[in-house]
C-alpha cells in the first residue's frame, strides 16, 4: 500500500503517453542520447522480461542479443531520456519475470504469440479500450432510435 501523500507529489511527474505493455512483449525503446551539445535517439529493441516497483520508481528490462551476446538495459519508465515505447509483438508469458530466457539458446528462447480477440483488437486500433467501444455503442443507440 503507498502512502497518498507520495502519489500526489509524485502525479506530475508521471508519464501520461505510456503504452499498455506486458512481460514478454517485444518492444522498441527509443532513448534520448546527449553527447556534449547534441542530442540524438537510439531505438533498443528487445524482450521485456521484467517489471518492477510503481509510481515513479517503475522500471522495466529488456534483453535482446547482439552478436551472439545476451544485452539486458533497465530503463525507468518515467524517465525524461525515454522518447517513446513502441510494442512490436505481443509475448504469452505465464511468469511474472522471464529470468530463465537467460539460459535458453535458439528457438527455445521465442516466446508463443499473445493473441487478442477482434473486438479487443478493433477497440484499441480505433482509440482507448472501453471509452471507444461506449461511443460506438453509443452511436449505434442513436441510429436505431432515429
Amino acid at each position: 500500500m503507498r502512502n497518498e501523500l507520495m502519489e500526489i507529489a509524485e502525479k506530475p511527474y508521471l508519464k501520461k503517453d505510456v503504452p499498455e505493455f506486458h512481460i514478454g512483449d517485444t518492444v522498441d525503446v527509443s532513448c534520448r542520447i546527449i553527447e556534449g551539445t547534441r542530442e540524438r535517439i537510439q531505438v533498443f529493441n528487445g524482450t521485456v522480461i521484467a517489471r518492477q516497483h510503481q509510481g515513479i520508481n517503475e522500471t522495466f528490462t529488456v534483453r535482446r542479443i547482439v552478436n551472439n551476446e545476451g544485452v539486458e538495459r533497465v530503463f525507468m519508465l518515467h524517465s525524461p531520456l525515454i522518447a517513446r515505447i513502441e510494442v512490436k509483438r505481443r509475448g504469452k508469458a505465464r511468469r511474472a519475470k522471464l529470468y530463465f530466457l537467460r539460459s535458453r539458446v535458439g528457438k527455445a528462447r521465442r516466446l508463443k504469440e499473445r493473441r487478442t480477440s477482434g473486438a479487443a483488437r478493433v477497440s484499441r486500433l480505433a482509440g482507448t479500450g472501453s471509452t471507444a467501444q461506449a461511443d460506438r455503442q453509443e452511436s449505434e443507440a442513436q441510429t436505431v432510435n432515429a
